[in-house]
């Protein structure tokens, strides 16, 4: 910018023989605030092609920010994926001033699939469809060809893009990455020769690819949620029917007391525990009093079972289920504990065969009449009798396979004469598998102790059953949860 200089003394009077007061008729050039002479308008026609630009650029920032603000709250508020989808070739074309974009999804068969294709205003891209969609298809082709499916090759996809499309279209691409999976590409692309693809325009087309896996990450999870829902939801209900199918209370059997309780490391357990009425007048009674025996049928024979499908879970509660249908319409025919073992056998073989489960299962029936147990096992942990008599304590055990491992084996059977305070326990391998935090199990000696102080000590078969879980939960520890499941039945025989 060119300045007119100034006189060193002032301004001098244009006609000396004028008074210096009169006004000069010669116009002056205008002065700035420090005397100097102010800019002309030739002059300023620099200074306002730069406003001009950076207001330009403040515009073009704040739609940049205008369109990834809406972005991120549709990001927020949209509930459906493909809407959001329609959005992303949109916003990555527009905040990148190309002519288009294309969004291009890997499905988890290996298909390559083009999801959304925009373009702006006025432009024709019919060309850019057809180019794209042969391109995945190629890729979809290769992916599936062999024995099984795999991830597409994102380089040959790019190469394959670029290549249908020809070199006078200006093209960008981009991963959508999830949990460093590449889900999909995300294509920018320009007809403009004089467009280039620079650094700043790179970063913006990454950002909403980076929105984009969100929303897809967001829309998986929400869909994992709602099965896990729904699978908690039949959990509920399996947990609610398996213990519907557990007796809610124990019978009342002549000169005998009795104390039951299950606990199932999950929501649905594998043990098994029943009283069983062994003649149809003593069932169809318990079902009118719903597992209550009234004392004129306290006289007839009660099976007392226990059970322990292998694993935990959904599986093992519906063995345990079948187990508990077939087990008690075996008694209903009246045969020994031995025979009904042997028939749950090879009933259960096929099935169980097929499930690669096994059951170990403890039978026995008592005459209170003769107060005679008769008993036959099936590989499960054998009971344990305290005799009141004497201070012993006995295995109640016969040789028997799990039910399923073999379909002719064969069952031995036993009894044992009960006197008045005799007390057992049937228990499951809960108890003794039962470890604390330094890997120590509580085992049957552990068990066989605690059993024996309790029958001393405490009056009721309730209150012994309470004590020994009690047992159990102070060896593992109050913050500590046993990760098997764990059921005891105690059974006491009274005083006549």
């Amino acid at each position: 910018m060119s300045a007119v200089p100034i006189p060193r003394h002032g301004p001098q009077p244009l006609y000396p023989d004028v008074n210096m007061g009169a006004p000069s008729h010669k116009p002056m050039l205008p002065t700035n605030n420090f005397g100097e002479p102010a800019p002309t308008s030739a002059d300023m026609t620099p200074v306002f092609a730069l406003k001009e630009l950076v207001a330009r650029l403040q515009r073009e920032q704040h739609k940049i920010q205008d369109l990834l603000s809406s972005l991120g709250f549709a990001l927020r508020s949209f509930n459906n994926l493909n809407q959001f989808l329609e959005l992303i070739p949109l916003v990555a074309s527009r905040v990148t001033d190309a002519d288009g974009g294309a969004l291009v999804l890997f499905k988890p068969n290996g298909q390559v699939r083009l999801q959304r294709l925009h373009c702006q205003e006025g432009r024709q891209c019919q060309d850019i469809r057809q180019a794209i969609e042969a391109a995945t298809r190629q890729v979809t082709a290769s992916s599936l060809g062999g024995p099984a499916p795999v991830m597409p090759n994102t380089a040959t996809l790019d190469y394959e893009v670029s290549r249908v499309l020809g070199s006078e279209v200006q093209l960008f691409g981009t991963a959508i990455l999830i949990k460093n999976v590449e889900r999909g590409r995300l294509y920018v692309f320009s007809r403009d020769a004089e467009y280039t693809w620079t650094e700043t325009r790179q970063k913006l087309v990454r950002l909403v690819a980076d929105q984009t896996a969100v929303a897809i990450e967001n829309d998986e999870l929400s869909v994992e949620l709602r099965q896990k829902e729904r699978l908690d939801r039949e959990l509920e209900i399996g947990a609610e029917i398996q213990l519907r199918l557990l007796p809610r209370q124990c019978p009342q059997i002549k000169g005998v007391e009795l104390a039951a309780k299950c606990e199932t490391a999950n929501r649905v357990g594998g043990d098994y525990y029943d009283f069983i009425p062994t003649t149809p007048e003593c069932a169809a009674s318990t079902l009118r009093d719903r597992g209550v025996i009234k004392q004129g049928a306290g006289t007839d024979r009660w099976s007392v079972v226990i059970g322990d499908v292998m694993g935990k879970g959904v599986p093992a509660g519906l063995i345990m289920t079948m187990t508990r249908g077939m087990l008690r319409a075996e008694v209903l025919n009246r045969h020994s504990p031995a025979r009904i073992l042997q028939h749950l056998n090879r009933v259960m073989y096929a099935d169980l065969e097929n499930s690669h489960r096994f059951v170990t299962l403890f039978y026995s029936e008592y005459d209170p009449q003769t107060r005679m147990l008769y008993y036959s096992n099936a590989a499960h942990h054998p009971p344990l009798l305290w005799q009141a008599s004497t201070g012993n304590l006995l295995r109640l055990d016969t040789l028997g396979m799990l039910i399923g491992l073999d379909a002719e084996t064969t069952y031995e059977e036993a009894s044992i004469q009960l006197q008045s305070g005799d007390t057992i326990i049937y228990y499951t391998d809960g108890f003794t598998d039962a470890a604390n935090q330094s890997g120590e199990r509580f085992d049957e000696d552990n068990l066989s102790k605690a059993f024996e102080w309790a029958c001393r000590h405490c009056d009721t078969p309730e209150a012994i059953l309470d004590y020994l879980f009690e047992r159990v939960e102070q060896f593992i520890g109050p913050e500590n949860r046993n990760s098997d499941d764990m059921t005891l039945v105690v059974m006491k025989i009274l005083p006549e």
